[in-house]
């Protein structure tokens, strides 16, 4: 098996429970995946707000999630409370990148809008119209805002819901002798400052200066740079596999950021 990533320790940055898919592919192809485990994902403080939405989604004409964190937390929710999963079918649903449309034709039915770009802004611009339209947004705590406000400044009637919370993983902590890694993994932007805080915490945030940084989209870079860092890797599609195949085409000194 070609292994164009041989020897290469990758740090890993994605939550415990999400991590398998980067780790296992780059294992694959021969690195060495080190764990570091930045974020967590964590229920919301109330639910109070989330069981209001969920028991009101015939008000909505769109529902929007971008993440499968959040299809997972608004099924699992929906379990919880022992909703019906009819009222989805009835709305039109909208989502971001593949792995999250899958998510959503498993536990609900398949989206009806996967915009081609895999960031949040691309939704607004692919719905018409949007006036008069009431949308629902199930989401992160600390999600960017740009979708909602464009929706609203396109006369859209907007709720926003959070229904996961990401917050530091408190436990995840560097080997004191861990050496210097090959690629820094970044696929979010609240990866972006939880693993700059772990480094720091280890006395290794000179990694973010010296180590190519590996960005999963342009969202995540954005913050990458606006820490004043710089991204050597950036994903062409926004995905865990398009992710890995930048970090090759780098390892092979083809490189696209």
């Amino acid at each position: 098996m070609d292994q164009p990533l041989a020897g290469k320790r990758i740090l890993v940055t994605r939550p415990r429970g999400q991590a398998s898919q980067l780790a296992d592919r780059l294992q694959e192809l021969g690195a060495i995946p080190v764990q570091l485990p930045a974020i967590e994902i964590a229920p919301p403080l109330d639910y109070a707000p989330v069981d209001t939405a969920l028991r009101g989604v015939e008000r909505y004409d769109w529902i929007v999630m971008t993440s499968v964190n959040g299809v997972e937390s608004v099924s699992a929710r929906m379990d919880t409370l022992g909703l019906s999963r009819e009222p989805f079918r009835n709305r039109r649903i909208a989502v971001i990148g593949p792995a999250t449309a899958a998510a959503t034709a498993l536990k609900f039915r398949e989206p009806d809008l996967v915009p081609a770009e895999y960031v949040s802004e691309a939704i607004s611009a692919a719905i018409e119209p949007i006036s008069g339209k009431r949308f629902l947004l199930l989401r992160a705590d600390i999600a960017r805002k740009d979708l909602a406000e464009e929706l609203r400044r396109r006369g859209g009637d907007v709720t926003e819901v959070a229904v996961y919370r990401i917050v530091s993983d408190r436990d995840a902590k560097l080997a004191e002798d861990e050496p210097r890694p090959d690629y820094i993994t970044l696929t979010s932007s609240a990866s972006v400052h939880a693993t700059l805080a772990k480094l720091r915490e280890a006395g290794r945030e000179v990694w973010m200066r010296k180590v190519p940084i590996a960005c999963i989209g342009p969202i995540t870079a954005k913050t990458v740079t606006d820490l004043g860092f710089s991204v050597s890797v950036g994903a062409a599609e926004y995905t865990i596999p398009g992710l890995v195949e930048a970090i090759v085409r780098h390892a092979k000194g083809v490189n696209h950021v």
